[in-house]
């Protein structure tokens, strides 16, 4: 294998890297509000599901959440096509999203702890419902506060992303694996490449949180 068919290589795992990330960082963001919003939600019921769901997932191992969605839910005949390289995808989300919500959720939550009681009273008073309060007053507030440690469990998000190679995920620690067995001789170099790739993407996600942050943050 010659250099240009490494950079092909090395391109597929970064694709396959990009895909898993982008679309476990939506589900992430929208399964971590709601339960920001379920924890501090009036209701007993589900204050309760929220804490239950993050303290349990949250101190779980994601290998072991990895392995209860590759294994498990096809135990459970639960598949989402018949392409096993598409299921794995889609269950490698699964547990990347059901894992980083919990960070996200605390994160968020943390942020809510932030914003002046009297704001939502204020909106209580004119007539908003708790639902109304938390997506119009609360949340905005929240996310604009809580950017940099978003970022750091986004972040964290991206680099682990890597165990979801050893469950036949194409992505980029696949990809060194593949380049290796090709080309042993350039073990180093393909190593270090590897590292210099993952370098580079939380670079630049860091240098984008660097600017939602300057451009968002809210001083108080």
């Amino acid at each position: 294998m010659d250099f240009p068919e490494l950079l092909r290589l090395f391109g597929s795992g970064i694709w396959g890297t990009l895909k898993l990330f982008t679309v476990a960082l939506i589900g992430s963001f929208v399964l971590g509000t709601i339960l920001a919003g379920m924890r501090v939600s009036p209701t007993p019921v589900l204050r309760i599901a929220a804490s239950t769901y993050i303290n349990v997932v949250r101190n779980t191992p994601l290998t072991l959440v990895m392995f209860f969605c590759a294994f498990g839910l096809p135990f459970l005949d639960i598949r989402f096509g018949a392409s096993s390289s598409f299921n794995s995808f889609v269950y490698a989300t699964i547990a990347l999203t059901a894992y980083t919500a919990c960070f996200v959720a605390e994160t968020l939550k943390s942020g809510i702890a932030t914003i002046p009681v009297g704001q939502a009273e204020a909106a209580r008073a004119v007539g908003l419902t708790f639902g109304q309060t938390l997506n119009e007053v609360i949340l905005p507030q929240a996310f604009r506060t809580v950017i940099p440690p978003l970022g750091s469990v986004i972040i964290a998000m991206l680099k682990n992303t890597s165990i979801a190679s050893a469950f036949n995920n194409r992505e980029l620690i696949s990809a060194m694996r593949n380049a290796i067995e090709l080309r042993g001789d350039l073990v180093i170099a393909i190593l270090f490449g590897t590292a210099l790739a993952y370098l580079l993407l939380a670079l630049i996600l860091g240098r984008v949180f660097d600017y939602l942050e300057r451009k968002l943050v809210i001083l108080r």
